[in-house]
Parts: C-alpha cells; structure tokens; sequence
C-alpha cells in the first residue's frame, strides 16, 4: 500500500474512537476480529512494503491494529467502527492499493469493512512489537496443523452397507447432508463383477484383466474371492510397476538434468526407479522407505568412517568452512556395502532428482547451485508435508503460517549435502558400489587391456616396419643407404615431427610412409588376420571386467560443515544471519530440538536423519495425512483433500477430515503397511460400488465429493500405451533395467530408439520387443517427452508433479487415428485375434471386445459390428483396386481386405471410452 495524506485532527479523533469501541466490542462474542479474519488478507497484500523486513513504506505498518489506527505520514488508516471514514478502504476500493494486477477481492473487501464497522477488534492483546507476532493463534489451529487423533468408528443407518470402518464415515457425512437437505442419499449398489475385477487390476498393477482371468472370478462365487483377488494382485511384481509411478510423480523423477537446453541424460538415474518398485514389491513399511530416501547414506555403516582421512569438523551453525576438503567420486567412504545399504545409497536418489544445471558451464553457476537446493525443497514439503514451502524463500509466506527464517531451516538441514559454495559437479557425486574383490579385478582387466594394447601396438609397428622393409628394397641404392632415417621417420615420429629431410625423403617417396590404412588395404589378410586376433583378445579379457555399478547418491563431505544464511529477497547475494536446522515453527512451537545441528554419533551432521526420523515418528501431523490421501486419490480419482500439495489456507478443506485422521492413524498403527492400505480401501463398500450417476445425488452432490458412488476415471498416460501393447499380445513384462532411449525423428516426433544422426533425421529402432516394455522403463527426458505418452498428460518434472491434469482434447483422438505406432498395433491386435478366434467374424468380434474392454459384447453390438467388418472389407477392396501396382506393394494386407477391416475395427475399439477409462 501506498502511504495515506496526513490529517492529524483524523488520527486525533479516530485514535480516542479506536479506544472507546475496542473496549466496548471486547466482551463480545460474536464478531470478526484482525487475528481470524484481517490479518491474513493484509498478509496477503499488504505486508511485504508496509511491515515486514524492516520496511514500512509512508511509515506505515499493518501488521498490527494500533499500528494501522496510528498511520503513517499520512495519518491513520483505520477508523474504528466507520469502515466509510477509513482511508486503507478508500484506497482499496479505488484499486490503487495494493499495486500490481492482484487486487483485494470483492469479498476480502466486505471483510474489511465488516470487521472496521463492527470496531476493528483484536482476539487479544497485542504484542508490544510487530516481529513477535510471527503467526496468530488461529494461524496455528488450522486443521493440519493439528495432531492427527483417531476419532471413534461412527454409527450409521445403512449398517448393512459397511465393510470396513471407511464405508461407515462416507455414510455418516451422506446422512449428515441428507439431513440438512431434505433427501435421501447412501451408496450406490455394487458394481458387476466385471467392472469390479477391470478396476482392481487398473488400480494395481495399471494393466488391464485377460479374458481367461475374468472368466476364472466369475465363476468364483467364494464370498472370499473378491479378497482374494485382491491378494494375488497385490503379491504381483508388477504392483510395484504401477504404484512406483505415483512415487516418481511427486518425487520428480527424471532421466535427465533439466535447467538448461543442455538437457544432459543421467545415465544411473533409473536404479532409483528400481529401488522404489523393488521397496512397494516388498511392501517396506512406508516410514523406513521415506528415511532411506532422506538419509539413507547416513543409515550406512560405512558412512561413519573417516573421508578421505580427514577430521570431521565441529557441526554447529558457527562452523568454520573447511576450504581443504577434497572429495572423489570414487571415495573410500562406501566400500564393501551389504545389499541394503546399497539400496540405502540409491535410495538418495530422490534428493537427487531435481533439475540440475549445474554440470553446464553456460549457465550461471551460483544461481543454478542454489535452485537445484530450492527445488529439492520444493520436492520434500510438497510430496511429504503438502505444503508449498518454496512461497517463503523470498519473504514469508503470504498465506500460510511459515516465515522467511523457516524455509531457511529447512534449507540447513539439506545445505551440508548440497554445499553452493563448495559445489560438487554431478560426476563427482557418483558413488561406485563396487567390492574390494570387484575393484582389484577391475584393475586386474584394466592392466591386462593395457598389456594387450601395448602388444597390438608393438605388432603393428612390426607390420609396417616389414612392408617399409620390402617398399626399400625397391628404391635405389642410394635412399637404401639412408634407411634408418627412414625408418625413425615413419616409425617413431607424427609427420609433424620430422626433420626436414625425412618429410623430403617421403614426399618423394610416398609409398615409403607406410601407415595403418597401408596395411588395411595392401597386406589385407595379414592385417585382418592380425585384428581378429587381437578383437577376440580384448573380448576375451573384457568380459571378465565386472560392470561399472554407479549409483547417483546424496551425502555429505564431512569436515565441511556449512553455514546457512537467510538470503533476503531470496537471493544468495544478500546473506543475512545466520539460521540454525529446524523444523517450521508453527508445527514445534519453537522446539530446536527438533533437527540437532549435529549428531556426535555420526560422521555427517546427521540432520537429514533427524529430519527423517522426526517426520515418520507417528506424531508428526501432516507425514500421514499426505500420504494416506495420496493413496485414498489414486483409488477413487480424488483426495480426501482436493489439493494433494497443498494441506495449507489456499488449499480445499478435507471433505472427510474424520475418516482422514482415522486413515492416517490406522497407517501408522499398522506399521506403515501401504499394502493393508490398499485392501482396507479396496474392501471397502465405497470402493466397490457402482459409478452410475442419479439425479438426487446429482441435485446434492455433482462433483461426487461426498463419495455417493464411484468415479469415473481416464488412464493415465502410461497405462493407455501398456494397455495398448498387452491388448496387442506385445507387452514385454521384463522388470528393472535401464531405459528405453527416446529420440525425435525426422518430422520431431519423439519416438523410442536411438538417433541415426542422418540428415533425413532416421532412427535406429530397438531390436525385438525391448520397445514395448512398459511405459515406466521409457527414458523420462525432460525436454523430450515420448509423443502417446504426452497427448495423454504425462507430466513434465519441473521439479515434480504432485497431481495429473486429465485433459480431453481432439489431439488424442487424431493420434489414436493417424500415430504410425498406434495402427502397427492394432494390426497385431487383429492378427491375435485372428489367430485366437479364426475366420468367424462374430467370434473375432466378440474376442477382440474381450481382450481390449474385459467385458462380452451385446448381440445388439455384435451384429452391428459384424456389419462394420462386411463393409469395411467392401471398401477395402475397392480401394486396392483403384490402386496401382506398385502403389499395392506398399500396401499391407493388400490380397486380404478382411484383415484391413478387422485391423480398423481393432483400432476402433483402442479408441474407444471404454477402453480409456475405468468404470
């Protein structure tokens, strides 16, 4: 805000009104008051030129009652009880304040003016100074703020509808609302059988049923078989595939650095990939999986040995930056690790995610060293606390109760590993998870290739010492004479090391500079002979070299402890004081305790560790919460809370905040088990019911907040393409590994394969099927995204995503019509139906609708598809006909119409809802 003309008879008189209506409004009950309803709307706009960081533009503060009553050199902003004479309002109305294109809205406005006329009243006395008030009372009863205490199971009318204790508080805010509306509203009956396996094996494994596993549940009449089901899908290896994507999303995983156009791949990224499917494979209870991925290096045993030899400092906010310390990538500080501390160490990959432009030396260095710390901290809060954090690197966060100091101690519990002023280059924090045993062998081979390679020298030295000897001995007498010069000259010197009459000599002769290209094409067999043999050596010996195991890995250098500074403005050229690892404050009251600046018992300072163990201590009061409605909004398409990021002011309110907290608590209390999470979810009535809509529950509930049924839900990106491929008989189901490359082609489609680097812009394709692996395995680049993958909104990681966007646009219907991979593979998918069903075109229907919607079609659908097929051959046909020759040729099917027709039937299924959406 802009400063206020002064009028001291106003500030006079409005200061004595202030005093007489504050007292008089004080006993009151009921009312607005600054702390509950004012305060946040001026932090909002108002507080970074007129309060905070020392800066009071016109000498006027907002952030306190008597400060607005009292003014600035303009004179009071606030007169008590007459919003009508107050200037701030005549200045927000005007729109001149606050500046800039944000204005205060229309109902923010009316608050103002309410809480003016009704006295300006505060909740409490006000501190003596501004900067005491960090946050209010009612800042810090926000509800997620709060611990999480399970409420009891409530009772309801539908007791007969309860499966399990989630079924009954869904039901219990439906009677609620039912009775403040006048309706009658429950859950929605059970889906068939046929939906419910087709959503249980989506929701899981992101793959759809066979036609031979959804014959096998409908004939299991078992009331047990759903359960069951549910446990055979959930001991699959490819659950983890599925779910391991939901991590990646908001862990913000990428095969590539980012930042820069320079876009460098990371070559060792994917075996983070693999741990987190490895670690929901083995339903690692979900508290050890976040510390292992926060502190895992500071889990390991060998990480408590000295580093490099030297002396750890003393970890405390004052320490002395020690200039001297070096670090290799191939350090001695992990050596001969246990396969769980190997994992511990790729486990810190997730800190490791983030964009990182720092290896680019075209960028500014101290800028992209300090947004690759930002942004893992953007990373952490949102996927583990869901709170933007990252608002309040630059000034405190303008709705939520976390200040410029807290974003700093958070900043200085990640500042030891991720040291700007002692920056460590992507290679140089690559980690070699080699043995002792592994190591010597590698030098073993490396010496022995040397040897090799000394020899194959030496042979070909000896080659063209022979051909140089038969070349002299067709010269003449007298440049006989001169052989040894000759013989220097060619062996043993580059041609621009010879002397004078050496290169004289040779350009005279030039036959006599016999080189290697010389042996290759006139003593061919000899020299071919020769490099078979050596080839076959090196192979031979090459073979024994274990493979190189790099793993991309977050620690810290001890004896280089760090000090963080709060940056003002956010900006690292501003250092201000010194800030000391923490918690935000509005969760610990101030408790320091929380993240010690050192732990004596390790190596390293051991905040992370701290910090770990702190957020997964079963008190904490987001960690839960976060998770637990991640999980609940990939089971019915939305959280609990809306916003799954954001648990702060500017996010949605919990829908159920009951059934929230007791989800959260039962996690905990189950160790942590994300499997019994799903199955209590997926047991649950709520889970199973219908998706059909009904006008009363539309008339209440459009947007189904209430859970009245089942959503209706699109594939996500990934799962459309797997689906495709396993619908196709094509899927390769192999797990782990590196990569599938991406590549743009000639018309800058990204496509898989490796570029041919020909002007036509061709690509090399992967050779059998390791193209159609699932979409997990295909290289996450940043700026290159595979073409299916981003019509269908996969996310691009800057620096994560913390919940898909779900877009219906006509490019998804053009690609599912003219994508070259897309028809490939509904030619296969007609060719196994061919294969599968035969000739008959009412089976090949009937299969063809199994295999891709899991479901048998109509004899309505049935016939009119048979249709279809009889006239599409027709045109098929015709159109070959009218075809040339040679224009046939490129042609497939072009001698069976029936199979184009059956193919575009094929293709006609893949795009249809029902195969892109889940029930």
């Amino acid at each position: 805000m802009r400063a206020i003309v002064h009028n001291p008879l106003r500030y006079f008189l409005s200061t004595i009104a202030y005093t007489v209506l504050v007292v008089a409004a004080a006993s009151a009950d009921t009312g607005r008051t600054f702390e509950a309803d004012v305060r946040l709307i001026l932090k909002a706009h108002c507080f970074h030129c007129h309060g905070e960081e020392g800066k009071s533009e016109g000498n006027l503060d907002v952030r306190l009652v008597r400060l607005l009553v009292r003014g600035g050199d303009s004179g009071p902003a606030v007169v008590a009880g007459k919003a009508g004479q107050s200037y701030l309002i005549e200045r927000l109305e005007s729109g001149e304040m606050p500046p800039g294109e944000t204005k205060v809205s229309a109902r923010e406005l009316r608050v103002i003016r309410e809480w003016i006329d009704q006295g300006a009243r505060t909740a409490r006395p006000e501190p003596a100074n501004a900067d005491q008030l960090a946050f209010t009372e009612e800042e810090r009863a926000f509800w997620s703020f709060q611990p999480v205490l399970a409420p009891p199971v409530p009772s309801v009318k539908a007791a007969d509808r309860v499966r399990t204790p989630v079924d009954a508080f869904v039901l219990a805010r439906l009677d609620q609302v039912a009775a403040e509306t006048s309706s009658s509203l429950s859950l929605s009956p059970d889906a068939d059988k046929v939906t419910l396996i087709r959503r249980a094996y989506f929701d899981l494994l992101g793959q759809p049923p066979s036609p031979e596993e959804v014959d096998a549940f409908l004939a299991d009449d078992d009331p047990q078989a759903w359960s069951r089901l549910l446990d055979r899908l959930l001991d699959s290896e490819h659950y983890g595939e599925r779910w391991a994507r939901h991590w990646l999303d908001v862990a913000g995983y990428a095969d590539s650095d980012g930042y820069s156009e320079q876009d460098r791949v990371r070559e060792s990224a994917w075996k983070y990939r693999d741990y987190v499917i490895r670690s929901l494979n083995a339903d690692k209870p979900f508290d050890q999986f976040l510390v292992e991925q926060l502190a895992g290096d500071e889990l390991v045993a060998g990480g408590l040995e000295s580093f490099n030899g030297k002396p750890k400092a003393a970890a405390s906010g004052s320490s002395k930056r020690n200039t001297n310390a070096s670090v290799s990538p191939l350090n001695e500080r992990f050596r001969n690790l246990s396969e769980a501390d190997k994992d511990r160490l790729i486990a810190t990959g997730f800190l490791r995610n983030a964009p990182d432009g720092t290896a680019d030396r075209a960028v500014d260095q101290n800028v992209a060293r300090n947004e690759v710390l930002a942004d893992t901290i953007n990373i952490v809060s949102t996927s583990l606390l869901g709170l933007s954090v990252g608002c309040a690197r630059c000034h405190s966060h303008r709705f939520d109760p976390i200040s410029h100091e807290d974003y700093h101690r958070i900043r200085a519990i990640f500042e030891p590993a991720y040291d700007w002023k002692n920056w460590l280059l992507p290679e140089a924090r690559r980690l070699s998870l080699w043995s002792d045993a592994e190591r010597q062998l590698a030098e073993e081979v490396d010496a022995e290739l040397a040897q090799a390679a000394d020899e194959r020298k030496e042979q070909l030295k000896q080659h063209r010492s022979d051909v140089l000897g038969m070349e002299l001995a067709k010269l003449p007498a007298d440049v006989q004479t001169q052989a040894e010069l000759i013989r220097d000259a060619v062996l043993n010197r580059s041609s621009r090391d010879r002397t004078p009459e050496q290169a004289s000599i040779l350009t005279k002769y030039p036959k006599l500079d016999v080189g290697i290209g010389t042996l290759a094409q006139a003593h061919k067999e000899r020299y071919q002979t020769e490099l078979k043999e050596y080839n076959e050596r090196v192979a031979e010996i090459t073979a024994r070299r274990p493979k190189d195991n790099f793993v991309r890995a977050l620690f810290e250098p001890p004896g280089n402890v760090p000090v963080t500074h709060l940056f003002r403005r956010g900006s690292h050229t501003q250092p201000g004081e010194e800030v000391l690892p923490g918690e935000l404050s509005v969760l610990t009251r101030g408790d320091e305790s929380v993240v010690p600046a050192n732990d004596p018992g390790l190596e390293t300072t051991g905040r992370r560790l701290a910090y770990a163990r702190h957020l997964t201590d079963g008190k904490h009061p987001l960690t839960a919460r976060v998770l637990v409605n991640r999980i609940w909004m990939h089971h019915f398409g939305r959280g609990i809370v809306g916003t799954p990021s954001d648990f702060g002011s500017q996010g949605e309110r919990p829908t159920h905040p009951e059934l929230l907290d007791w989800l959260a608590d039962h996690f905990v209390k189950s160790g942590w088990r994300l499997k019994e999470l799903h199955k209590l979810l997926m047991m649950s009535t709520v889970y199973r019911q219908s998706s059909k809509r009904t006008e009363m529950l539309d008339a209440v509930d459009p947007d189904n907040r209430l859970l009245g049924r089942m959503n209706l839900r699109r594939l996500d990106a990934e799962t459309i393409r797997d689906t495709v491929l396993a619908v196709s008989g094509n899927l390769n189901r192999e797990l782990y590994g590196p990569p599938l490359p991406v590549t743009a082609d000639g018309v800058g489609q990204v496509v898989i394969g490796t570029p041919k680097n020909d002007r036509e812009g061709r690509v090399i394709a992967l050779k059998g099927d390791a193209a159609f692996r699932r979409s997990i395995y295909v290289q996450a680049r940043r700026t290159l995204k595979l073409g299916m993958l981003d019509a269908f909104d996969a996310p691009t990681m800057t620096p994560n995503c913390g919940q898909r966007t779900s877009s219906t646009v006509a490019s998804q219907s053009l690609l599912f019509m003219n994508n070259a991979e897309l028809l490939k593979q509904a030619e296969i998918f007609a060719e196994r139906v061919v294969k599968d069903a035969g000739s008959d075109a009412s089976a090949q229907i009937r299969r063809a609708w199994r295999l891709a919607l899991s479901s048998e079609p109509t004899a309505d659908q049935t016939e009119r598809s048979v249709a279809f097929l009889a006239a599409q051959t027709d045109f098929a046909a015709q159109r070959i006909r009218e075809l040339t020759p040679e224009e046939t040729k490129q042609v497939r099917y072009a001698e069976q119409p029936e199979k184009q027709a059956l193919a575009t039937y094929c293709q006609f299924l893949l795009s249809n809802n029902a195969f892109l959406y889940v029930d």
